[in-house]
């Protein structure tokens, strides 16, 4: 099969060639490939060679090796970065712990095995996306069908699923995500081996959920992503019990799916978007049952709400490591809800200003439209900003406060 060589980037042209021309076997390999065929342009090349990190380092000036988990070498080619991996082998029980080492789990903490092609092909994740292509022969290799799953619309994990889903449970989340996308099935034994193994994502660091959650929401397939996490039972291991809401609760289920679908949209539309918000959004309900139990509690609604922002943002972060500058602003956003149904006059100048006002203010539009709210308050605050335009998020918010200078020290006294 012969794909256009235009579509292909001529920094990874010019690698594989130069590889090539070094003595190395070197294609273009994985979501490149399954993006063409499906007559996608891709957004970046990745190369797979039998050239050893140091070898690739050697054959390219502006190169650098990085990752320890999986090496992988950053090669500098006309203006772009491009990806270039070893070929993985297959771990035998021998290997030194230098190269390969798993958790008793059976999770991969490192893994620097090197092989031929034919064995890196089965140590990818998905058949659609163990594709490789040589640019100079124009030979497409697939020796697992990924070519036939692309024209099913199958997502199918290579080997034995629970056993792939042990090795690194992230797959799973990353299985959804293709599905997602793609808008792909996924294959009966795929789809099943999720269950057996959706515990251990309880195993997987926070920080790295939370920069699987960012690929998983930010990149404008959130709303079929979230409805796929939660079909499959995997919300809770990535974003704790907060995130789940039951279907009893129309209004709240309503809320999360139009942010979600708000995001897309604005993605879709090549606007910015931020986790912050959306953060805030799929929050939010635990964040208002929480607020309530406070308030009936005895607490004032402003503190319960302050108070339950942060339980609710701490709990959170069991699951994801939400940085700080998100977090605050999630809390901003919560914060401000019971100031806007105040509409207090004296107030509303401070309240415009506000760094997350306007997050704020789309928040509450959310809350009127999918929980039969008036819309006498958004209309107060659509008024106050048409008055006073220059002053909406003009003011530093709490996330953006400047960092305290330390004090000088005071020399000591002359003996």
């Amino acid at each position: 099969m012969r794909l256009d060589p235009t579509a292909f980037s001529k920094g990874a042209l010019q690698v594989v060639a130069h590889l090539q021309r070094s003595g190395f076997e070197a294609y273009v390999v994985g979501g490149a490939i399954r993006d063409l065929l499906l007559g996608k342009q891709p957004k970046d090349f990745d190369i797979a060679t039998n050239a050893k990190p140091e070898e690739i380092k050697q054959c390219f000036r502006n190169a650098r090796i990085i990752g320890r988990r999986f090496q992988i070498v950053h090669v500098r080619a006309g203006g772009e970065i491009i990806e270039v991996t070893t070929f993985r082998g297959h771990h035998d029980a021998g290997q030194s712990n230098k190269t390969a080492q798993a958790a008793q789990s059976g999770r991969l903490l490192r893994d620097n095995v090197y092989g031929t092609l034919e064995e890196d092909t089965f140590r990818r994740d998905l058949t659609i996306n163990a594709l490789y292509y040589n640019t100079t022969t124009h030979q497409l290799i697939d020796l697992l069908n990924g070519a036939d799953d692309i024209s099913a619309q199958l997502i199918r994990i290579i080997g034995k699923p629970v056993d792939r889903y042990t090795e690194d449970p992230v797959r799973m989340l990353r299985v959804v995500r293709f599905a997602a996308r793609l808008g792909f099935d996924l294959e009966g034994d795929t789809e099943a081996a999720i269950g057996e193994a959706r515990h251990l994502l309880a195993d997987i660091p926070t920080a790295r959920l939370f920069d699987e959650w960012l690929k998983l929401f930010m990149n404008g397939f959130s709303e079929p992503t979230f409805l796929l996490l939660s079909h499959f039972d995997l919300l809770s291991p990535l974003m704790g019990d907060n995130a789940c809401i039951t279907g009893s609760n129309e209004g709240a289920c309503a809320l999360q799916k139009k942010a979600l679908k708000n995001t897309d949209q604005r993605v879709a539309d090549g606007r910015s978007v931020t986790p912050a918000f959306l953060l805030a959004a799929l929050y939010w309900p635990a964040a208002e049952h929480r607020s309530a139990a406070l308030a009936a509690g005895g607490e004032a609604p402003i503190q319960a709400m302050h108070s339950a922002g942060q339980q609710i943002v701490l709990e959170a972060c069991r699951r994801l490591t939400v940085p700080k500058r998100f977090s605050l602003a999630m809390r901003d956003i919560w914060d401000l809800q019971p100031r806007l149904e105040r509409m207090q006059p004296k107030k509303v100048r401070d309240i415009l200003a506000r760094r997350w006002f306007r997050a704020a203010f789309d928040l509450l539009l959310l809350r009127e439209q999918t929980n039969n709210m008036s819309t006498h308050c958004s209309e107060f605050w659509e008024h106050k900003q048409a008055q006073y335009p220059e002053l909406v998020g003009s003011a530093r918010g709490r996330s953006e406060k400047p960092a305290p200078r330390g004090r000088r020290r005071r020399r000591p006294a002359n003996p």
